[in-house]
């Protein structure tokens, strides 16, 4: 069975059908962008190759038939939680429902990191952020939200009997945007509106876009960024953001608390947008855009309409004080008005109790789980799963 790294267009174009192949009788998958996963291997678009590289390949069979893929990275701008074990990453594995192929699509991986001076590989994995790409769905099978993966149910097999170990699991939580919150959500915000006034809450507005990658970073940075595995934001990649959103976003759906305005926490979500590219296709080409555009305006229309929430976050000197919940409040009803029947909330960590506490306090239950997994090259060293955030 040929390993073929991908150095072509080809090959690159092999990488992204075999997804498509394997899914053809899956009813539940939808096909991420071709052009987002070429992003990920393009040194121009990715900013993490000036700290990192990555690699990928194919497998085929003696006729030529791709059976599955993988990809490799290491980003040494990536905080390592135990500086006696450097850990790269595998990710973008696809696979027909064979160990032996699988193993040797690990073994790629592993073969080149160890030569790199990795002693482990996280995986399935992002050469990126963790909001996309990143980790194994095994529990949930129903579509996907925009910039997950759906996998089927044999690939947990595959990982597992080749020595990877639960690192950390990432939850989708879902709930229904008119159930109502518990009342001292209400008793909360009815506080902060007496007795706080220099708290207030706000959704965003696209007039001014420098201003919304501000809040959107201070409290980002202030929030998340010393969460292991998660790298500070710089200004310039917050722009970015907000100006790649732009042509999706709604505003009414992106939540601040300021203090004396200063912005302390925030509720992003966006529309769920595979609800709109799975009537798209794979191809965001001139027609893919015209279609893309017609989509939006009937999902703008149907019932239900999903939105994704992306991070929720308070910043530590705001927590403990109801900050989220008297947010929240005012949030709930800006999504109703706005027609948001259901949300589903994705990638909270069993290392992040306090989240899971949150998400739950206020009606959400798992709906989806994912894994990421950890693999050590010394068997013999003892295997810890990812530090508990207290």
């Amino acid at each position: 069975m040929p390993l073929l790294e991908v150095t072509d267009a080809q090959r690159a174009r092999q990488f992204r059908d075999v997804a498509a192949r394997l899914y053809q009788d899956y009813s539940y998958y939808i096909a991420p962008l071709d052009d987002e996963i070429e992003a990920v291997f393009d040194p121009k678009r990715n900013p993490n190759f000036d700290h990192g590289e990555a690699i990928r390949w194919i497998l085929t069979d003696e006729n030529g038939v791709v059976l599955g893929r993988v990809a490799a990275f290491i980003n040494h701008a990536t905080p390592q939680a135990d500086s006696t074990l450097p850990t790269g990453g595998m990710g973008f594995f696809e696979c027909i429902d064979n160990q032996e192929v699988a193993n040797q699509l690990f073994d790629a991986c592993k073969q080149w990191l160890a030569a790199r001076g990795m002693a482990a590989m996280d995986g399935p994995i992002n050469f990126g952020e963790r909001d996309r790409f990143w980790g194994l769905l095994v529990s949930g099978f129903t579509e996907p939200n925009y910039g997950m993966f759906y996998h089927p149910a044999y690939y947990q097999q595959l990982f597992e009997n080749y020595g990877f170990k639960v690192y950390f699991k990432q939850y989708t939580y879902h709930r229904r945007v008119a159930e109502p919150l518990h009342p001292s959500f209400h008793r909360t915000a009815e506080r902060f509106a007496r007795e706080l006034p220099a708290y207030r809450f706000a959704h965003a507005t696209l007039r001014d876009p420098e201003q919304l990658a501000r809040d959107f970073l201070h409290v980002y940075n202030l929030a998340w960024a010393n969460h292991s595995g998660v790298n500070p934001m710089t200004l310039d990649k917050a722009r970015k953001l907000v100006e790649q959103m732009r042509p999706v976003m709604d505003p009414r759906l992106l939540w601040f608390a300021y203090h004396n305005d200063e912005p302390v926490a925030f509720f992003v979500s966006l529309p769920e947008l595979n609800q709109i590219f799975k009537h798209v296709g794979r191809r965001l080409n001139l027609w893919g855009k015209l279609r893309f555009l017609w989509e939006k305006r009937r999902f703008e229309r149907r019932q239900p309409r999903k939105m994704f929430g992306v991070i929720f976050g308070v910043v530590p000197e705001h927590q403990g004080k109801g900050v989220e919940s008297a947010m929240l409040v005012h949030a709930q009803q800006a999504f109703m008005d706005i027609g948001y029947t259901d949300i589903e909330m994705n990638w909270i960590g069993d290392f992040n109790p306090r989240m899971m506490a949150v998400t739950r306090s206020i009606g959400a239950r798992i709906y989806k789980t994912h894994i990421t997994y950890r693999k050590l090259f010394d068997e013999n060293r003892p295997f810890e799963r990812c530090p508990i955030i207290r």
